[in-house]
């Protein structure tokens, strides 16, 4: 079985429970605050890690706090640095409100920026699949990751375009879905970009870009799967909601850890929704 490529970003997430998220000149009392490990490339490397399933975690890491932070916990998970910067890392602080929803506030540093030479150190025959994040993207100004992935068309790439779809540079996007990626998003980014209220209709819109597969989150109705041949919906399990950060990242991360194994759509789609269930429904408020 050849290796995985997870190009993004590794961060420290400060999670901040509350009953609800305070109003404009509003005062809310916390319920627990911690420290864990985020950002989507991390989230999703976690699968692999847990799967026992080769890949390369391909992610700056900076100075300050945070950074140490970070490589700390890279030490800790057994997870191999190929990036240090004199840059100082960002944070992303998580407010989880009384059903589970969260709400970001990000500082970005030096885990959303890659320069080319970076990427020499990498031998691409190693690799069957590769993911990226919108967020990395956005970022990257120079197109500096654009410009290493045409050079593998053969690769299968996934893409998971991310909240912040519209804060993507319109050209940056347009060569990103040249690239023919298979898409990974939830109802309300896809509905949202295409401007279409139906679902398949957004789909085909998209498909017509890619050509690849597409992937819509539905959070508790499970997730869409489309395709110019086949469409079809896999519920999920009913489970209690208690943070729904990175469960978008599970979810990904879960598909493309079953399908590189040669596991089928539906099953491998199934198996998603499950990781991303248990990943929702785990209680950290106690």
């Amino acid at each position: 079985m050849k290796s995985t490529l997870i190009i993004g970003s590794s961060v420290c997430d400060v999670n901040i429970y509350v009953q609800q998220f305070p109003q404009i000149t509003g005062d809310e009392n916390i319920i627990k605050q911690e420290m864990t490990m985020g950002g989507c490339a991390w989230n999703v490397s976690a699968v692999f890690r847990q799967l026992q399933l080769p890949y390369t975690l391909f992610s700056p890491i900076g100075k300050g706090f945070y950074g140490d932070f970070v490589k700390a916990q890279f030490q800790k998970n057994h997870v191999p640095v190929f990036i240090e910067t004199s840059q100082k890392n960002g944070c992303c602080y998580c407010v989880v409100d009384k059903q589970g929803e969260r709400t970001f506030l990000c500082e970005h540093g030096a885990e959303y920026v890659f320069h080319k030479e970076w990427f020499t150190q990498l031998d691409m025959s190693l690799y069957q699949a590769i993911y990226i994040c919108g967020l990395d993207i956005e970022e990257d100004h120079k197109q500096v990751i654009y410009q290493f992935l045409k050079q593998y068309p053969h690769h299968t790439l996934y893409f998971a375009p991310g909240p912040r779809l519209f804060k993507i540079p319109q050209q940056a996007m347009h060569n990103i879905l040249s690239l023919h990626p298979i898409l990974h998003l939830n109802k309300q980014e896809i509905l949202t970009y295409t401007h279409q209220n139906d679902l398949e209709n957004a789909c085909k819109i998209l498909y017509t870009k890619t050509q690849q597969p597409i992937i819509v989150t539905l959070g508790q109705e499970g997730c869409y799967f489309y395709n110019q041949t086949q469409n079809f919906y896999i519920p999920t399990q009913k489970v209690p909601v208690f943070n729904t950060n990175g469960a978008g990242d599970t979810h990904l991360g879960a598909i493309m850890a079953y399908r590189i194994q040669g596991v089928i759509w539906e099953e491998s789609l199934q198996k998603a929704n499950d990781m991303a269930a248990m990943k929702i429904s785990k209680n950290s408020v106690k």
